[in-house]
């Protein structure tokens, strides 16, 4: 499974509103793992709720003072977020003529989507568990359009599917909090909630299937029940609590894309500094260091949005060059 991947590619997010910019921005950085770029600077619709909010089938979201709700009919803010999704794919079509290879392409998953957009009552999605399944199977079938539309249009690629799931974890331990604000919603069933990723992970038709999180204790565990073929997290976040479970991952064949190049305008160390973590990471869980670039992919922390556009264009060469550093010198 892990052949399918490559050393080094980004989250999804870029700064700018400039689609041909962020297209050229993303193949150009990296040549064997190209990725969709997202442009939330371009306002809502633009936004990874908003973005994929518009690829739902037979669910219509718009905006609300409060945030996304969804409504009875595909109303401008739906119009407009598949419109600038048209036009990232316009333009990656553009810039990945006679490109094959893997090609990542992002979008919300199904927990943290149902934790962002509200009913009609203004609660959220998850408060209802009737509305988090009808949610989950319409982005299912939205997910499977879009990945026939990316092989229609960059027909030599091999697509890989990231889930961004920021919220999983407050979704699986009660934390997400309802919209009056003085409560929080009862957690959701681990059972369910690996049902469910597995349920919108299937519609890719066995394609590989990335899990994105940089919020604190990714649950690796229930993510690799789930089978996905790899997690995305922000390396800093890692505490010794999962050094059991990412050893277990990374022995059961799951990739690891670690990410340990900071998200937003910071000093970038030498490449072999920004992998010594992974190193250290390694040494410790006793795992045999040629596994390294087997089982390691190297990406920012997050999202660049947030970035400055210089930096962010050397965050991503910096993720390359590091990632080169971590297969020669895997010790």
């Amino acid at each position: 499974m892990n052949d399918i991947f490559a050393p080094a590619t980004g989250i999804g997010s870029l700064p700018g509103q400039d689609a041909r910019e962020a297209a050229k921005t993303a193949t150009g950085s990296f040549e064997d793992f190209p990725f969709l770029p997202e442009l939330p600077a371009r306002g809502p619709g633009a936004d990874m709720i908003g973005r994929t909010a518009g690829m739902l089938v037979e669910l219509y979201a718009r905006v609300e003072p409060s945030g996304w709700r969804l409504g009875d009919r595909p109303g401008r803010d739906t119009k407009r977020a598949r419109a600038w999704l048209g036009e990232d794919l316009d333009a990656l079509e553009e810039f990945t003529q006679g490109y094959e290879g893997p090609l990542k392409v992002q979008a919300v998953g199904p927990w943290t989507l149902a934790a962002a957009l509200e009913l009609r009552s203004g609660e959220a999605v998850l408060s209802d568990p009737g509305a988090c399944r009808d949610l989950a199977a319409s982005l299912a079938e939205g997910l499977r359009l879009h990945l026939a539309e990316i092989r229609r249009r960059v027909p030599g690629s091999r697509p890989v599917l990231q889930l961004d799931e920021p919220s999983l974890t407050a979704v699986l331990r009660g934390r997400v909090r309802t919209a009056s604000g003085y409560r929080t919603h009862r957690a959701v069933d681990r059972q369910v909630v690996e049902a469910t990723l597995r349920e919108v992970a299937g519609v890719h038709d066995g394609g590989p299937v990335v899990v994105h999180s940089c919020a604190p204790d990714v649950p690796f565990a229930l993510l690799r029940r789930a089978g996905v073929a790899g997690v995305s997290f922000d390396f800093s976040l890692l505490t010794e609590r999962d050094d059991d479970a990412i050893g277990e991952a990374v022995e059961g064949g799951t990739r690891l894309f670690t990410g340990v190049v900071p998200g937003t305008d910071a000093a970038l160390s030498d490449p072999a500094g920004s992998v010594m973590g992974v190193r250290t990471l390694w040494r410790r869980l006793g795992l045999r260091p040629e596994l390294l670039a087997e089982a390691v992919t190297v990406t920012p922390a997050c999202g660049l949005a947030g970035a400055s556009p210089d930096y962010a264009r050397r965050a991503l060469a910096h993720c390359v060059r590091a990632a080169r550093s971590l297969a020669d010198n895997p010790e």
